[in-house]
């Protein structure tokens, strides 16, 4: 290897060969980039360039021990075990990362909001809350804090240019509030083998009057989860859909994230539905919440919304392993690793590190998966324009209650993870793109073959349209925790969909009016429009929309091959 200027100097005082005192951070940097990076971004000497400004920007805070916390998922578990230790040595910042279930995090982090206590240095908290820290502002505004406070510690390779996620964590006021650290898409997941096997093509067929094939509705998902429910294939009895039904917290992040837009319940509108979005609230002109219930002019309760959730309760009953209905979102993610489900409607690519691990039945001996990934079809109310998924954007986020010396510690780290020198390595460890320079680099073009479509989606314009929870949610933790109970008891037959999504969009105006009265978001509270007589609502252009005489469509599918073509 040929060492440059930087790394003899650096090794030469390390080894006290130099008059000067041993540089043990760069040393240690040295090491780090040795052992855990070969792929990069960056030539090697830009590399350490970028490790010896993270040295000298950590001077000042060398001895502090600072504590950040993120949901438990392979790519803050390579952050935890791998990159922070690695800081804590390069800079001499002692990094507590903790692990913790995203709703764990969520409470923390409204703790803090609401007692104004440092429980935490940095959150990674998605930005599904950008609604919510815009309102309040009690998160800093990066764009703030990067040219002013911050500024002395904001990396000059940052590249703000280079992240794919930044609108989504951008707020109407045109400031960032929080910096990107993983993102992953919910897509369609299916057994691209057995769509492709001849026998089991020509058998569909003959039953359905049309090719199998990626669905681009509801009603071809629905025909092809019944064909192969039951059947045995490779020996194994194998289900035509995969889900989870356990009254959880995650149980909420179900539907919440786009479900109902997926179905065609809101407005349309990118990167989220306008006025009305995923969740069926709608917001006036000023960005003001005004209403969850048809009532109002929301949609949390409308036709489409009770649809929406039917067709994933039916699917869950019919064609689902029966365990399905007990499980959490963690529990439900590996499952089709297992080699028995033909498709999912809902799989989030944050387990696309899990599906690909050698020897799994659902991977080839050449390495390369036995599945693909494609765009989720839509329901029956939904329209061109409509929101065709969901995005999450897992986000760097500093509360103003955290002291300015603190949130400078933490504010290093988080550029350290996020930075051009790690993300390919961490990209590859996690598979949760967040910059442009990572998606192109030539050794996710090797890997592409083995992804399973993960990188062409990625790589295609296509990707812009799946996005989070969007500014309409003024408070995500009060609305967030309504979702699951009320859909928990539509899942257990407790109550109809209907009445169970009448309570929600009840109990979501109850959030909104108690902020609306207590006027802590200012100008862009919610202020609640007067009820009126629901088929006013319904019989206006556009969301919430009137129940459809039918709502089985004529089923379309679409080849895989030719549809991978399109993004390309």
């Amino acid at each position: 290897m040929t060492l440059s200027l930087r790394t003899t100097t650096a090794l030469a005082l390390a080894l006290g060969l130099t008059g000067g005192p041993a540089l043990a951070d760069m040393d240690a940097a040295l090491a780090f980039l040795d052992e855990h990076i070969d792929r990069s971004a960056l030539t090697r000497e830009e590399q350490e360039a970028e490790m010896q400004w993270f040295i000298d920007a950590a001077e000042a805070f060398k001895g502090m021990d600072i504590n950040v916390v993120s949901e438990t998922i392979a790519t803050h578990e390579y952050e935890a075990s791998v990159l922070a230790p690695a800081f804590s040595a390069i800079t001499g910042i002692n990094i507590t990362h903790d692990l913790i279930g995203e709703g764990d995090v969520v409470e923390k982090l409204q703790t803090q909001m609401q007692s104004g206590e440092n429980i935490y240095d940095a959150y990674v908290n998605d930005s599904d809350l950008i609604g919510t820290h815009w309102r309040y502002q009690q998160a800093r505004s990066l764009t703030d804090w990067m040219e002013g406070t911050g500024a002395d510690v904001t990396s000059p390779t940052l590249n703000l240019d280079d992240f794919i996620g930044l609108d989504f964590t951008t707020a109407p006021d045109g400031n960032l509030y929080q910096l990107p650290d993983q993102q992953f898409a919910n897509l369609y997941w299916f057994r691209y083998d057995w769509f492709n096997d001849p026998e089991i093509q020509a058998e569909f067929k003959e039953q359905y009057g049309y090719d199998l094939g990626v669905p681009v509705n509801w009603s071809a998902y629905e025909d092809i989860a019944e064909f192969f429910t039951g059947k045995t294939i490779d020996g194994v009895e194998v289900y035509g859909n995969m889900d989870y039904g356990k009254k959880d917290p995650s149980l909420g992040w179900r539907y919440t994230d786009a479900w109902m837009s997926m179905a065609g319940m809101g407005s349309k509108g990118e990167p989220n539905g306008l006025p009305v979005d995923e969740w069926g609230i709608r917001v006036n002109e000023n960005s003001q919440p005004v209403g969850s219930c048809v009532a109002r002019g929301g949609a949390t309760n409308s036709p489409a919304a009770v649809y929406a959730v039917n067709k994933a309760i039916e699917w869950l009953e019919k064609y689902a392993p029966p365990a399905a209905a007990g499980m959490t979102f963690s529990e439900a993610g590996p499952v089709p690793a297992q080699g028995n489900i033909a498709q999912q409607m809902f799989m989030y690519t944050t387990f696309v590190a899990s599906l690909v691990e050698p020897g799994l039945p659902v991977m080839n001996e050449d390495g390369t998966p036995k599945w693909r990934l494609a765009p989720s079809p839509h329901g029956v109310y939904w329209e061109e324009g409509t929101k065709v998924g969901y995005q999450d954007v897992g986000s760097w986020t500093i509360l103003k209650s955290t002291p300015d010396e603190r949130a400078k510690a933490a504010w290093l780290y988080a550029q350290f993870v996020t930075s051009m020198t790690v993300d390919v390595e961490k990209s590859h460890a996690g598979l949760t793109f967040i910059r442009e320079s990572t998606i192109n680099h030539e050794s996710f073009s090797e890997r592409a073959p083995k992804l399973g479509g993960l990188v062409e989606f990625y790589r295609s314009p296509d990707r812009v349209r799946w996005s989070p929870t969007g500014t309409n949610i003024p408070d995500y933790p009060k609305l967030a925790q309504l979702w699951w109970q009320n859909i928990g008891d539509a899942m257990s037959g407790a109550k109809t969909t209907q009445e169970a999504l009448d309570a929600l969009c009840a109990d979501q105006e109850q959030v909104l009016s108690r902020l609306e009265r207590a006027g802590v978001q200012g100008e862009f509270g919610p202020k609640l429009n007067e009820e009126r007589d629901p088929e006013y609502w319904l019989s206006q252009d556009g969301s919430p929309k009137a129940k459809l005489d039918n709502e089985d469509e004529e089923p379309v599918t679409v080849s895989y091959d030719e549809l991978i073509k399109s993004w390309q």
